[in-house]
């Protein structure tokens, strides 16, 4: 990878708030290369292209894809493990079905 400048995963929170209820800059995800373990707020963030990539800060592996157009966005998280969201306690947890 070429040595771009990027911006940390805190700039993800106003896109990614526009798709979920709540804050994912705490979510845990583990990166599906390395496996490193961290926040979203923690992912090197790079813009150059049509859309955000996040990248683990300790392998560079691409982790999160986020594009935007006018009517819909695209997600993609298949360099991630898994995505652990904190959720507030002050608010209803649905019951199983």
């Amino acid at each position: 990878m070429t040595d771009m400048s990027y911006l940390d995963g805190n700039m993800l929170d106003g896109p990614l708030r526009e798709l979920f209820a709540v804050d994912l800059s705490s979510a845990t995800g583990r990166c599906d290369s390395c496996g490193t373990l961290g926040p979203v707020a923690g992912l090197h963030v790079f813009s150059h292209a049509p859309g955000l990539v996040g990248r683990c800060p300790a392998c560079s592996e691409v982790m999160l894809r986020l594009v935007r157009a006018p009517d819909r966005a695209w997600l993609d998280l298949r360099g991630t493990t898994f995505l652990q969201v904190p959720m507030p306690l002050d608010q209803p947890h649905p019951r199983p079905l």
